[in-house]
């Protein structure tokens, strides 16, 4: 494993690290905490040192494991990031109070048995939540008083990423993929010039890039991939990165024939790392299995140049004209 320095946190973490939305569980399914404690342990053995995770992960036992996890190793040195905002309900500007945010905060250092959290972002909160320095304010002053060591945000735009950086944020966390792959052109340089940190999700467009599916497979009725291809719940961008399932398919199949690769997954993860702006990559993992498939990617060569251009023109070939200009 390979680390980098995210942005002005001066935190070095490994170049793949762990989602942790699944964390304790498949998509739907109920929590297990052995299941958690075991992936953990395994992100773990095998270099991880940074977790994501966010305080609706699992309605709060996502961090709930983490925090049991820190407390059994205490002398292990592992970075946490975690998410607030999205349980709001109404999930609107108006709800971004100074006492909601304290609330979040205090309920993530409880959960994940701390007194100070390393690193806690803004969970794709409105547009607007840009405009409104008094948020910040707030992130300022808890960073000011310990509760917090470093604060950024989770977009799901790139205009949001960029108006962020008028504030005093450490990292964004952000969807870049080989099928998404604006923020290359652009927000990357300015991260690089404001020395904030890049936390890449949705790295394999919620599978489609490890070259598994077909269009004939099927997912489980709670599965966000079943009902949530059209932003019927959500931002559709957090299903398959936005992409049309049917497109997905044929692209992931034309990568993985020009690469002329067996390991799709990882080869879309080395991608990734190709781009000196990114800090760490956070793909999702449910069992020891998954976290050795992906932290193999950063064992693998660079890409060559051949390779790199075979991947942005699949890009351009099926995404550009549509994707590149919803986000």
């Amino acid at each position: 494993m390979e680390y980098r320095i995210l942005g002005k946190t001066g935190y070095k973490i490994s170049e793949i690290s762990l989602g942790t939305w699944q964390l304790g569980s498949k998509w739907g399914d109920p929590f297990n905490q052995q299941a958690a404690q075991d992936t953990l342990e395994a992100a773990y053995q095998a270099g991880v040192n940074f977790f994501d995770t966010a305080d609706i992960y699992q309605d709060g036992e996502s961090e709930k494991a983490i925090g049991e996890f820190l407390a059994a190793h205490p002398e292990r040195k592992i970075t946490v990031s975690t998410k607030m905002g999205r349980a709001l309900d109404p999930h609107t500007i108006d709800s971004y109070t100074k006492e909601n945010l304290e609330a979040f905060v205090d309920k993530s250092l409880k959960n994940l048995k701390t007194d100070s959290l390393d690193l806690i972002l803004l969970h794709c909160p409105p547009t607007d939540a840009y405009y409104h320095k008094e948020i910040f304010d707030t992130l300022d002053a808890m960073k000011a008083d310990g509760r917090i060591k470093h604060y950024g945000v989770s977009v799901e735009r790139i205009e949001e990423a960029i108006k962020a950086m008028d504030y005093d944020i450490s990292a964004v966390e952000i969807i870049f993929n080989i099928f998404r792959q604006k923020p290359a052109d652009l927000f990357f340089k300015l991260a690089k010039a404001h020395n904030v940190g890049v936390i890449v999700r949705v790295p394999l467009a919620s599978g489609l890039l490890t070259g598994k599916y077909t269009l004939g497979t099927k997912f489980g009725k709670n599965d966000h991939r079943n009902f949530n291809r059209h932003g019927e719940a959500f931002d559709k961008g957090e299903t398959f990165a936005g992409v049309d399932y049917e497109t997905g398919v044929k692209a992931a199949t034309e990568l993985t024939q020009r690469l002329g690769t067996d390991q799709l997954a990882q080869t879309a993860l080395r991608w990734i790392l190709m781009f000196d702006a990114v800090s760490t990559i956070i793909p999702g993992a449910s069992n020891a299995n998954q976290i050795n498939a992906n932290t193999e990617a950063a064992e693998l060569p660079a890409l060559t140049p051949d390779q790199m251009v075979i991947c942005q023109d699949v890009y351009q070939k099926y995404f550009e004209a549509t994707v590149k200009y919803l986000w």
